[in-house]
């Protein structure tokens, strides 16, 4: 993200967040661009909002900006007011900023906070606001970048809209709320839905807030507001959950994999899963060697690494013992490389492990279509869940890849 109107290491200041919105009703902006969290961005300088009347481009005495549809039915605005407001917003810019045109319509892709947040890295966001039966569709297809709806509803114009997606975007600008925090724990910016909040008096009407956010033991309320965000996204928005990472719901992460000598698993194998670890939070790699004199062999290849997060074991048992004392017995999932009887899809599988909120330990093979390595007898453990394969074709680290992406990923 941009930083936007802070002084910077060099002492420079950076522009602030820059939005322009075509409108034939201009005036409806007055008290949202003055009042609140916005009106103080807005005097600030960390949002920027130039409102530019459609109706002085309009045609003839009457200012018309908009005529009957083609094939009989409502009032459509022309594309001739249209594209001349279009080119005076651009204008206000200098022609030093990349314009992004957002026009808000019922036919657009719903808005989320995805979207949300590729607004804001934009430069310049014009927004063109639609009335009657919308815009002349030539305007729309040379124009807009991008078409959003705030819901399956229809409403008399796009100013609501438009106002809805400044103050959504606006959020996400250094500065613009107070605190980091309120931000980064709403609903749909980790992926999850928010959790439930309190206040004063602790109890009304009978009912009585939580206890454990009046024990001033932040530990316990940190973890009481992540299981309820996950209960409450689990119970209303389980969708969500394909687009959240899970690092920060359970107890830890950790992946094992086997090799019987040093040859079966090359030095960029083990600095792929480095690497894997430190970007995506995995607590520690497992590497499962059952021969005594490959261990060590394996020992002195770590050491030569300086590989921090990865860790020799004789024996998955090993393993798992070594988790449990840390943070609990693991859900430990073997990752399939063929279709077996009981596997589970990998989102299926997410939502369990969240629920859960235990450590998870993934066991993947080194080559594709090896035996699985895992067994009760050899290991002393059992994989308690299988995941359907994930891709058809991927090496190891691939696979390790897209696991660590799709369960830790953020959105």
């Amino acid at each position: 993200m941009k930083d936007r109107e802070q002084e910077s290491d060099t002492g420079k200041k950076s522009k602030g967040m820059h939005f322009s919105i075509i409108t034939a009703f201009p005036e409806f902006f007055n008290d949202f661009l003055s009042t609140s969290i916005i009106g103080r961005a807005v005097k600030a300088g960390l949002v920027r909002v130039d409102l530019v009347d459609l109706r002085p481009f309009g045609r003839g005495g009457y200012r018309q900006i908009d005529d009957y549809a083609f094939g009989s039915g409502g009032m459509v605005l022309m594309a001739e007011p249209l594209s001349e407001a279009l080119q005076t917003a651009r204008a206000a810019g200098g022609g030093e900023e990349r314009d992004f045109v957002v026009y808000p319509t019922p036919q657009g892709t719903l808005l989320t906070q995805d979207i949300v947040d590729t607004l804001a890295c934009q430069e310049h966001v014009i927004l063109v606001c639609g009335h009657y039966e919308g815009l002349d569709e030539r305007f729309t297809e040379r124009m807009v970048d991008l078409e959003v709806t705030i819901g399956d509803c229809v409403l008399t114009g796009g100013e609501i809209p438009a106002m809805a997606i400044i103050d959504a975007v606006s959020r996400l600008i250094p500065g613009v709320v107070g605190k980091s925090e309120a931000v980064e724990n709403d609903s749909f910016y980790r992926g999850m839905l928010d959790c439930p909040h309190y206040t004063r008096p602790a109890s009304w009407e009978g009912i009585e807030a939580p206890e454990v956010l009046l024990s001033g033991n932040t530990a316990a309320v940190e973890e009481w507001r992540r299981r309820q965000a996950v209960a409450r996204t689990v119970s209303r928005r389980p969708d969500l959950l394909a687009r959240s990472g899970m690092k920060e719901y359970v107890r830890g992460v950790y992946l094992a994999f086997t090799a019987e000598t040093a040859d079966d698993c090359e030095v960029e194998i083990l600095r792929n899963l480095e690497a894997f670890g430190d970007s995506y939070g995995v607590a520690r790699v497992f590497l499962i060697v059952p021969k005594p004199d490959a261990r060590e062999s394996f020992r002195e290849v770590l050491k030569e690494g300086r590989f921090g997060r990865i860790r020799l074991m004789p024996s998955l048992k090993h393993a798992t013992d070594w988790i449990a004392k840390k943070e609990g017995p693991p859900l430990v999932t073997e990752v399939c490389d063929v279709v077996k009887s009981g596997a589970r899809h990998w989102l299926e599988l997410k939502r369990l492990f969240v629920e859960k909120g235990e450590p998870v330990l993934f066991c993947l093979s080194l080559k594709n279509g090896d035996e699985y390595r895992w067994e009760q007898k050899k290991n002393g453990v059992c994989c308690g869940f299988s995941m359907l394969p994930l891709q058809e074709g991927l090496s190891f680290c691939g696979k390790a890849a897209v696991l660590c992406d799709r369960f830790l990923g953020s959105r």
